[in-house]
């Protein structure tokens, strides 16, 4: 594909474009900055990116508006094309050359699917899937190998379960979502009641419900709760390996990173951002647009746009107070010791 067609689709993203000495490369794919060879599109993010500029291989670049950058690529003979979002319109450069696989319709023969599942039209249900009693799955829907529905779930139009992921009773999925490998949807959540002789299984009657437009990395688990339901707003983003307790209420439009841990109950608002790792207490509530960076321990309620940090989570710039003073502990304590020894104390 030539730059200058890829600029054409591209157009309306960008604020200004260039083919440089009326050069117009063919573009073979892309790559990243330091990757990327001959015939390859690449993207610049900022001025600390120069130096790069100078030594990629690429034959295009999207660049900021940054005069400098666009007058070195210039020089260099490098097509490129200006926007004030050049990760955005690289990830929709990328759409240009790259789909994901989507299997035409068909059912396996070596599928299960129980008599009362209702399937809409142009369905793809894999190999060795099963699909119970009262399951209902949407037009357009794609169901990868070795899929597992239990009785009563609802899958939404075009939704795509991923090879090896797991769909409990009741669940609701809907429409235009993706749940990758070995992901659980709707299993029993950690409901145990503390007797004289022992543990006592709460029953896990409730229900999940993703809402449209909703993707789950791999290895995730979300749970459905005793009663009521567990829920994930639409538009939201889940990474692999992370865990939703029961009960939870999650926004529209969240972010929630790998490894993250959500206890039961935890009510998280809109636009949130849960960093790497972060962990968040029982029945805590997190506002509108509020950030926990990685490793962030939440242990009492977050307000609406509050960024917080560290184990226990504090607000993020009093958290960069005290590892500043972290740092100088020995320092200090070196200090400490002097001092009480010039006041006599052992």
């Amino acid at each position: 594909m030539k730059f200058n067609e890829i600029v054409s689709k591209l157009a309306e993203a960008a604020t200004d474009n260039s083919l440089s000495n009326n050069r117009d490369p063919e573009i073979t794919g892309l790559a990243a900055l330091d990757e990327a060879a001959p015939g390859h599109l690449s993207y610049v993010e900022g001025a600390k990116f120069a130096s790069l500029v100078s030594q990629t291989k690429a034959s295009a670049l999207i660049l900021p508006p940054d005069k400098t950058l666009q007058l070195q690529a210039q020089e260099r003979g490098i097509a490129w094309i200006a926007t004030s979002d050049p990760r955005l319109l690289f990830a929709q450069a990328i759409a240009l050359f790259y789909q994901p696989y989507r299997p035409s319709p068909e059912i396996h023969p070596s599928a299960v699917i129980h008599p009362t599942a209702k399937l809409g039209q142009d369905v793809y249900i894999g190999a060795h899937v099963v699909v119970q009693q009262g399951v209902e799955i949407g037009n357009g829907a794609i169901i990868h190998p070795n899929v597992v529905i239990y009785p009563d779930a609802k899958i939404g139009d075009r939704t795509t379960l991923h090879a090896n992921c797991t769909i409990h009773e009741r669940t609701r999925i809907g429409t235009d979502c993706v749940i990758h490998s070995g992901t659980v949807i709707g299993a029993e959540g950690f409901g145990f009641v503390p007797t004289r002789t022992g543990w006592l299984k709460m029953e896990q009657s409730g229900y999940t419900v993703l809402e449209d437009h909703v993707e789950v990395g791999s290895n995730s688990a979300i749970d459905r709760p005793a009663v009521g339901e567990t829920r994930v707003g639409s538009h939201t983003i889940i990474d692999n390996l992370v865990q939703i307790g029961h009960g939870c209420q999650i926004g529209a439009g969240c972010a929630i990173a790998g490894q993250a841990g959500l206890a039961g109950g935890v009510k998280v608002g809109k636009r949130v951002i849960l960093a790497g790792q972060s962990g968040v207490s029982n029945q805590v509530k997190i506002g509108d647009g509020a950030i926990a960076s990685a490793q962030a321990g939440i242990h009492h309620d977050v307000a609406p746009g509050e960024i917080v940090s560290g184990m226990p989570a504090v607000p993020h710039k009093l958290y960069l107070k005290a590892s500043a003073i972290y740092h100088r502990l020995p320092e200090m304590y070196q200090s400490f010791r002097q001092l009480q020894r010039q006041l006599g104390k052992k």
